[in-house]
């Protein structure tokens, strides 16, 4: 397996290059289990990343939205 990413866009394009190897299907089976483990733990952090930022854009929005409907 490679170094952890750093960031959601090394994750994801790491994520993308795992695809594209599995898809080419030129890699041994025991180099594509590894790939797709690799794969799946990169989905995971990239959701885990999402599921985060999606949290703190509805954290943020909420005392805006509550803000806009007491003016109403």
């Amino acid at each position: 397996m490679t170094e952890q990413p750093q960031s959601y866009e090394q994750a994801r394009q790491r994520l993308v290059e795992v695809v594209q190897a599995l898809e080419a299907g030129s890699v041994p089976l025991s180099k594509a289990m590894e790939l797709w483990q690799e794969g799946e733990a990169l989905a995971r952090r990239c959701e885990e990343w999402l599921d985060g930022a999606r949290a703190t854009i509805e954290a943020t929005a909420a005392p805006v939205r509550s803000e806009a409907s007491s003016e109403g």
